[in-house]
């Protein structure tokens, strides 16, 4: 290989191009050893006896030499392609050298291999006189390692057409771009930037303040311009500059510079990973020998660092502070302040951890603090520094204003807070759902046994009433966490409130009078009106107990236009047509760090046993769930108002003609049908089974898909209806149902869950002939149910 590199070295440029040309063709066997093998076939059969063998030689030999004159044909078709290939080729080449020759970039005609075809003069004035005519030597000129760089943009060059790439160095920036011209050139350019580079240097080469970038070996990563020209020369660690180590913030030092010693004072910075940074301020002329020398009260020095900085002495008690820290906290000053005055948070007394430091036991310790004052929502990362001088030990406090990560932190808790608190909401719902089912069933069940005469009877009474009272209860539940079941309809709001004016007047009681302001023209909504009128009548007494002396409280309703979104209290409303209802009281107000908290379940202002938290919480989520928003402003001693924001229904809605039917007919005493009843919960399945037999009903009874499942593998038993539970362990509800409708598929199916219907999804809607009853459900509307299904 390297005999055959020095060979081609010796051709001209263009018979080495050539070459390659041919190299790239398919392989072929050689003509003249084909025509020497058909030659000896031909003198083989001259001198052989054998008829045989002298007519296959004679055969053999001469498709031997029709393949060599093919041969030969087609090498010479090739080679002339081959010379026009690189007639054209010289042809491009030449088009581009007379386009780039007097071209302000620096460019390069190259062939394949990377040997210089042409230079433009650019490149000339650039590198000179280069004697090796390979790129990579001329490249080596700028770039450390140039072969590299150039075997990768060919290869993307070879690939995509061209590449381009930026090359910073000590020497400058460089843009190197590549172009393929025709099949045999490569086309370079070389674009100097260090004009662009200039004018992007690191913005501390522009501060006048000496500083450098220091590693966890005190070796030296950076220095600015005003540190390199202070120095006069570029060292390479810190033990080059200082005279002693370590270097702590506030200290007087010596360091060595081209002129001799000069005495400064350090200010060193973590800046983080095992980084410091150290900055060089001018020492004030004294006769004090060279040495650690503390800063005084006044700390002017470090006034126009771009750094938040405080030094703290014995008991917490600021020395000197910074311009960056006074703006951080709003201060104009900090003499005879303590940091207990301006920073709180830690859970304990800020001056036992600043004690602890000063001992050394809290040092580079980090501590996420707030504010205090008019600086309360201000989070700030402090980082002690232990210092010392004559004047005795101190503190320097680097701060790092992290306010706006603390707030995205905390709206982050929060949202998953009341995330996890409405799954374990729905979560209890759903087996309090199934308990209440119980209850309530097998006393619907005893009740069936005794009339009002009984004795037992305003017991079993006693048990339902508080049973549907616990039912209300698990509603407000999933009213929290947006699962229960909404009747959406479209409402006029003003039509609901007058209907519920009069209970709401009777719930205000005497001393509160209730005012309606309604919008003339006011757009309908599409809500629940049921879960609407909870909305308010939550509301409206929230109001009045916020009144205790009595007062006014005003009910406002009112159309919004939103031309463009809007952002408020950490929501976004987008833009539309809204309805707004407002619900203003003249009450005492809450108090601002108490206001974020009032939708929170179980979080009330109210004294013990004046309230379950539930209420406002049942309200946003009923709010959230019909797609609207809901806002609290208060002023203590001046009253609340609760702001409800809808969308506005604006689609036409066709009105339900009228349908004469006649009246429902009662439950029948007895029924007719196989119901399987397919229910995980032991005791609601114990009910069910016992309410539909009552009926009449033959019940198949399982308590999983599976068992279900095992049963129809049977073709004779004859199925009417399935009743089954959604979540089971195992297979649930519709999947089973899917699965058993293949081979029965005229079966009807009614879903009972305690989530609410779309807890499972649409899986109800692909489902033919199904229904869904949610728990808790009576003895009445199992068996109204079941025989509506059947009939």
């Amino acid at each position: 290989m390297q005999t055959r590199e020095i060979k081609e070295r010796a051709l001209d440029p263009d018979q080495r191009q050539l070459r390659r040309l041919l190299d790239r063709q398919t392989p072929k066997p050689h003509a003249a050893a084909i025509a020497g093998i058909a030659l000896a076939c031909a003198i083989g059969a001259y001198w052989t006896t054998a008829l045989i063998f002298k007519v296959a030689l004679l055969v053999f030999g001469g498709s031997l030499g029709a393949i060599a004159l093919f041969q030969v044909m087609r090498q010479r078709k090739e080679d002339r392609q081959s010379y026009a290939a690189l007639k054209q080729q010289n042809m491009i080449d030449e088009a581009v050298q007379s386009l780039v020759a007097h071209d302000s970039d620096i460019i390069f005609l190259t062939d394949l291999d990377g040997d210089i075809r042409f230079s433009n003069a650019a490149a000339s004035a650039k590198f000179g006189d280069f004697d090796d005519t390979h790129l990579s030597a001329v490249f080596g000129r700028i770039l450390a390692h140039p072969e590299a760089i150039l075997f990768r943009l060919q290869g993307r060059a070879a690939r995509d057409g061209a590449a381009k790439e930026d090359v910073v160095t000590r020497n400058g920036q460089f843009r190197l771009s590549v172009v393929q011209v025709g099949d045999a050139s490569y086309l370079w350019r070389v674009d100097d930037r260090g004009d662009v580079a200039r004018s992007t240097v690191r913005a501390t080469d522009a501060l006048t303040l000496p500083m450098m970038t220091v590693g966890k070996s005190n070796a030296i990563l950076y220095l600015n311009d005003a540190f390199r020209n202070l120095l006069g020369y570029r060292p390479k660690s810190l033990r080059e500059v200082f005279d002693d180590l370590p270097v702590d913030s506030g200290n007087t030092v010596r360091i060595v510079t081209e002129d001799g010693p000069a005495r400064v004072i350090t200010g060193v910075v973590d800046g983080g990973t095992g980084r410091r940074e150290i900055y060089l301020l001018p020492a004030q002329p004294s006769g004090n020998p060279i040495g650690p020398r503390p800063l005084h009260g006044g700390w002017d020095a470090i006034e126009d660092l771009p750094v938040p900085l405080l030094k703290i002495g014995e008991g917490g008690v600021v020395l000197a502070s910074n311009r960056e820290a006074r703006t951080l906290f709003g201060l104009k000053e900090t003499d005879g302040m303590k940091v207990s005055d301006i920073l709180d948070g830690l859970g304990r007394p800020v001056n036992d951890w600043i004690r602890e430091a000063l001992s050394g036991q809290g040092g580079h310790v980090s501590q996420f603090l707030r504010g205090r004052g008019i600086k309360q929502e201000t989070f700030v990362q402090v980082t002690l520094n232990l210092a010392k001088g004559s004047e005795g030990t101190h503190l320097v406090a680097v701060l790092n204003d992290v306010t706006e990560l603390k707030t995205l932190e905390a709206q982050f808790v929060q949202s998953q807070k009341m995330q996890a608190i409405g799954q374990l909401a729905g979560g209890v719902a759903h087996d309090f759902n199934n308990l209440l089912t119980a209850i309530s069933g097998h006393c619907d069940l005893l009740l069936l046994r005794h009339d009002q005469g009984d004795q037992d009877y305003s017991d079993l009474i006693q048990i339902h009433q508080n049973a549907n009272r616990a039912a209300s209860l698990v509603g407000q539940l999933l009213a929290f966490s947006r699962k229960q079941n909404l009747q959406l309809e479209r409402i006029d709001l003003r039509d609901t409130l007058s209907d519920l004016a009069h209970l709401l007047n009777r719930l205000v009681g005497e001393k509160v009078t209730l005012v309606l302001n309604h919008n003339q023209e006011l757009a309908s909504i599409k809500a629940d009106k049921r879960q609407l009128e909870q909305v308010m009548m939550n509301l409206v007494v929230n109001a009045r107990d916020a009144m205790p002396q009595g007062g006014e409280i005003h009910v406002v309703t009112e159309n919004l236009t939103l031309q463009e979104e809007l952002e408020r209290d950490r929501a976004t409303i987008p833009a539309g047509e809204y309805v707004v209802l407002r619900v203003i009281d003249e009450g005492e107000g809450i108090a601002p760090e108490k206001l974020p908290k009032i939708f929170e379940p179980f979080y009330t202002t109210k004294r013990t046993g004046e309230g379950t938290g539930l209420g406002l919480s049942t309200v946003y989520g009923i709010v959230k769930q019909t797609g609207g928003f809901i806002f609290a402003e208060s002023a203590l001693g001046q009253g609340t108002e609760f702001e409800v924001i809808l969308p506005a229904h604006t689609l036409p809605v066709a009105e339900r003609a009228p349908v004469l039917i006649d009246p429902p007919e009662p439950v029948a005493a007895t029924g007719d049908g196989v119901v399987l009843l397919v229910e995980d919960e032991a005791p609601v399945r114990a009910f069910a089974s016992r309410a539909l037999s009552l009926r009449g009903y033959t019940v198949l009874e399982a308590d999983c898909a599976e068992t279900a499942l095992s049963l129809l593998a049977d073709p004779d038993l004859e199925v009417d209806i399935f009743v089954t539970d959604v979540i089971m362990p195992g297979k649930d509800g519709p999947t089973w149902v899917r699965e058993a409708l293949e081979s029965r598929p005229d079966t009807k199916v009614i879903f009972v869950s305690g989530y609410a219907e779309d807890a499972f999804g649409d899986e109800s809607e692909h489902i033919p002939n199904s229904v869904f009853l949610p728990k808790p459900f009576s003895l009445n509307q199992l068996t109204t149910t079941v025989q509506a299904q059947l009939h």
